[in-house]
């Protein structure tokens, strides 16, 4: 019943809650985004949600508006590209905000494997044998709050695999709380990444 329909009516009511109550810091930033490097806000990249079908992930913009359309991992020094309000919203993870959105929308939920991006065949198809592309990607997940950043792909399927044998309110629990300590003491995250 909680996989099926109360998961959800959270996500929805989660996330509504979520942007009025962040609206003034979501305009805040967005403003600081525009004076610090006049462009677009808002990043969209192509990403697999549930049943490895495509949406676009919605971010703040955190690189320079001439950055070159490619995956930060083929970049020779990638944090050239990263903008001073980029640098500060990447460790705060406030880039990630705007994702409430394609919460709301039914793209993604609160808790979940995080979505993988276009190119990344190899944890497509891991996820694939654990299971993990079957359920709704996550702001957060139980690989987050493992490593993040740090872990080999291969574990983060793991750990998303683990994710949907688990699924249940508390361990779902047991991830957003999670996420806020990794979030407070900046562990796993690499500001070099996209």
């Amino acid at each position: 019943m909680y996989k099926h329909f109360f998961k959800r009516l959270i996500d929805i009511v989660g996330a509504l809650l979520g942007i009025v109550i962040l609206l003034i810091p979501f305009l805040i930033i967005a403003l600081l985004i525009f004076a610090t490097d006049p462009g677009p806000v808002l990043f969209k990249q192509k990403r697999f949600g549930k049943n490895k079908k495509m949406f676009k992930i919605l971010k703040f913009r955190t690189m320079k508006v001439d950055t070159p359309d490619l995956p930060t991992d083929k970049f020779e020094d990638a944090e050239k590209y990263v903008t001073r309000m980029g640098k500060i919203l990447r460790k705060t993870s406030l880039d990630e905000m705007p994702q409430l959105f394609n919460i709301l929308v039914g793209q993604m939920s609160f808790i979940g494997p995080r979505p993988a991006l276009w190119n990344q065949e190899a944890l497509i198809a891991l996820r694939d044998k654990t299971g993990a592309n079957s359920v709704r990607p996550g702001l957060s997940g139980w690989a987050q709050i493992n490593g993040r950043d740090e872990i080999s792909e291969k574990k983060k399927a793991e750990y998303d695999g683990e994710y949907v044998k688990r699924l249940s309110f508390l361990f779902d629990c047991k991830c957003f709380f999670g996420t806020f300590i990794k979030v407070f003491k900046s562990e796993g995250v690499r500001t070099d990444k996209r």
